[in-house]
This record gives structure tokens, C-alpha cells and sequence, in this order.
């Protein structure tokens, strides 16, 4: 059971969950949008989006600790994730090997808010 859960700004819920289940690949367990803030769910995890003032910034960062990390960015491409034209940011672009023993690679919603898929050297 995951006791920390957090919480992400959107403006937008419809085009953010649209963006998390279409593209990331979350599931949406309870599909009613009217209270403009949802549960999703991803490989056991939760991750909360809201468009109320209080919760949360624009912005924010989230680490999601992943296998197969490779596998997981070829298969969010083939669901339509874009990369973006950040060409001093290595990890927006692909999996990257980083100096403290992860491979990492970043993707960030439409209200830049950035998801962070992390895996450990094996």
C-alpha cells in the first residue's frame, strides 16, 4: 500500500487525463470529471490531479521508479507521447544513463508538470 500519494496541478482535467491514460499509460478507475480532480492509477501506484487552487503548482515534479525502461519509453512513443524541443535536456529525449546509478527519462504534461521514469543500474 502506497501511503504517500501526490498531488498534481492541471488546468485542464479532461486534457490532462486524457494525457496521462492515452499517452502515459495510467488507468482512470473512476471516470466522473465533475469534481475536476481524479485518481489514477499505474502498475499499483496512485497519482491525484486536481485543477483546485490549493493543490499543488504548476510545475511540479514526480519520480515514478519503473522496469524496463527502455521497453516503457518505445511503448509511450508508439501511444503518441512528442518529444520536446529541449535539445539541453538529454533526458526529455530518450532513456539516459545518469552518474548516480539511474537511468532516467523525463516527460512533462501539458501544464509542465514533468513525470520522471527512473530506474536503478541493474
Amino acid at each position: 500500500m502506497n501511503n504517500i500519494i501526490p498531488i498534481i496541478r492541471c488546468s485542464d482535467i479532461e486534457r490532462s487525463v486524457a494525457f496521462y491514460i492515452h499517452v502515459l499509460d495510467f488507468e482512470l478507475p473512476d471516470p466522473d470529471l465533475s469534481f475536476k480532480y481524479v485518481v489514477l492509477t499505474r502498475e499499483g501506484a496512485r497519482l491525484d490531479l486536481s485543477e483546485h487552487k490549493g493543490d499543488g503548482v504548476f510545475g511540479s515534479r514526480v519520480n515514478i521508479l519503473v522496469t524496463h525502461i527502455d521497453l516503457l519509453f518505445q511503448k509511450l512513443l508508439s501511444r503518441g507521447l512528442e518529444l520536446p524541443a529541449k535539445s539541453d535536456s538529454p533526458v526529455h529525449q530518450q532513456p539516459f544513463k545518469q552518474s548516480w546509478g539511474t537511468t532516467d527519462f523525463y516527460v512533462d504534461d501539458p501544464d509542465s508538470n514533468t513525470i520522471r521514469f527512473i530506474q536503478p543500474y541493474q
